[in-house]
């Protein structure tokens, strides 16, 4: 966004402030307050000169021909003014650049008398035409130079920091959002009208005025996060984060209990730990918010916060409703647990089953799985099961990487925007780890993002037997901008097809197989699970193809 302004040969004659904003998305960002230069307009004397000149009528010339001053339709001839005041126009453009005044429209305002008294009195021009020519065009000047002015479409002296600030935001939606439609929506008419009707007083009101802005795009996963939640986000993706140590997802409801999130596990020696939260509780409110209706990204951000200050759970364990004050402290994010699970069996080769869950994509996450198959293959599995449910996603390179553990060839995502295949992320087999041992992908409706790229890939590569419920239906990439002040911006950069070019966004993958739903949902309940020959997990063929 630029401003652009003009301005004409110094005077002393009054000015006006120009400024308009050049709406074009592909011009440079503003990095200062943008300058405002005063227009500035040519002395009386020179205008007046110079219109003076060019309507001069030669006296000197005889005319001997007749001359007619009107047509045989009733129009008038009036070449022998209008050619000089059609030179004048060009040069005052020339000069200006700003505006043209139409010589048509002086035509209708110098129109001659169709019975002119002679033609000694219009080649003489009369020093009180010349005069009233000289005013009504001057008029007509200030006119188009005070519209010029009020249509002024962002008004220079309006541009606080605090504007500023919103421009910021808005460029980088302009720029980097993937729906270049916008929601259907002038995206450039917004900036004007918000930049003149929204209130941008303070930090508080501008921060107001971004997410009112983001809200018209209609997309949950295109947000504003203020400096503190943009802080935690960023540690959060780097294996650390501040909060309470809770995984959290959505409840099965198979016996109609009290709706809200479940927890998946809770951060050994963190807050949540301490405090008596297990694996299959359920939280019914957040700081008095019932989660009854509330999402997991919401509830996230919820739970996250600084360290050192508190967060009030309300908690359904067994039939006992429990109180409690937490206070948010810095957490270790391990992504990954893995065990070793050995299903008896009458033979001597027992099937030994490599489980691993991924609870999130974070920096240490290709890394972890990694050494989790490493450690499992030491002690001899010959299946693997991968568990993704509940697993919100994070990081997207991380999400490619671990596809490429698994996989010895094929394409895993196509990157895609409004004009189709943008990317395309395969693998050749270089980084392969585990390609050989079968493989069985346990996702649910939690599966998301980083997530379901990997389940998908894993599936439309036949590699991967997947079991569970479709899972969130995310099939956006969302990339993470800091502003200026330390806050950022969540936002959609592109969609993603899976490798059968399957567009999951707001329907998942689809599993291949249903899950029961008392499957257990973490490491210990799955192997003690895997030894009861009358469990529920003895009744799914995890391996069959």
């Amino acid at each position: 966004m630029e401003v652009f302004a003009t301005s004409a040969t110094p005077s002393s004659c009054p000015h006006f402030l120009i400024s308009n904003f050049h709406s074009n998305p592909k011009s440079p960002s503003i990095k200062t307050t943008p300058q405002v230069l005063k227009w500035k307009c040519l002395p009386l004397g020179v205008v007046e000169a110079r219109a003076k000149f060019s309507l001069m009528c030669a006296r000197t010339r005889s005319i001997k021909r007749p001359i007619s001053y009107g047509g045989a339709d009733g129009s008038s001839k009036q070449d022998l003014l209008l050619g000089p005041i059609r030179r004048f126009n060009r040069s005052f453009v020339s000069q200006f650049g700003l505006f043209s005044a139409s010589y048509s429209k002086l035509k209708e305002k110098l129109k001659l008398r169709r019975r002119a008294g002679s033609l000694y009195k219009v080649i003489n021009c009369p020093e009180k035409f010349r005069q009233h020519v000289f005013v009504r065009f001057v008029v007509g000047v200030m006119v188009v130079m005070s519209v010029s002015v009020s249509v002024s479409k962002v008004p220079s002296w309006a541009l606080t920091e605090e504007n500023l600030l919103f421009l910021e935001a808005w460029r980088m939606i302009d720029r980097a959002y993937v729906d270049k439609s916008f929601n259907g929506q002038s995206w450039f008419r917004y900036r004007e009208n918000a930049l003149r009707s929204e209130p941008m007083n303070n930090r508080e009101e501008t921060y107001m005025a971004i997410k009112k802005m983001l809200a018209t795009l209609e997309d949950p996963f295109t947000r504003f996060l203020e400096p503190e939640k943009f802080n935690s986000l960023r540690s959060g993706t780097q294996g650390a984060l501040t909060g309470v140590g809770l995984s959290i997802g959505y409840p099965t409801k198979i016996d109609g209990s009290s709706a809200g999130l479940v927890v998946i596990s809770a951060a050994p020696g963190g807050p949540a730990n301490r405090a008596g939260i297990l694996s299959g509780d359920v939280i019914l409110a957040i700081d008095d918010t019932s989660t009854e209706t509330m999402g997991i990204y919401d509830a996230a951000e919820r739970l996250q916060g600084s360290e050192g200050s508190s967060v009030k759970l309300t908690v359904l364990s067994g039939p006992e409703i429990k109180h409690l004050d937490l206070m948010r402290e810095k957490v270790s994010l391990n992504p990954v647990k893995s065990r070793l699970c050995v299903v008896p069996h009458s033979g001597k080769d027992s099937p030994r089953i490599g489980y691993i869950k991924l609870t999130t994509f974070n920096q240490n996450a290709s890394g972890a799985v990694k050494e989790a198959i490493k450690t499992l293959r030491d002690n001899n599995v010959n299946a693997f099961v991968l568990d993704l449910r509940d697993n919100s996603g994070g990081l997207f390179p991380e999400g490619i990487e671990i596809a490429k553990i698994w996989l010895d060839k094929g394409v895993i995502v196509y990157i895609c925007d409004s004009r189709g295949v943008r990317d395309i992320y395969d693998t050749d087999g270089s980084q392969a780890v585990a390609t050989k041992e079968p493989l069985a992908v346990l996702v649910n409706k939690g599966t998301a993002s980083a997530s379901e790229i990997l389940a998908g890939a894993l599936k439309d590569n036949k590699r991967a037997v997947l079991f569970g419920e479709p899972t969130f239906g995310k099939g956006k990439i969302q990339s993470v901008f800091e502003l200026s002040d330390g806050s950022g911006l969540a936002v959609t950069v592109a969609r993603y097809e899976t490798p059968a070019h399957t567009d999951i966004d707001k329907v998942g993958v689809i599993p291949d197989h249903p899950l029961p739903t008392s499957f257990p949902n973490d490491e210990e309940g799955f192997c003690k699970c895997l030894q009861d020959p009358a469990s529920a997990c003895n009744k799914v063929e995890l391996f069959a193809r």
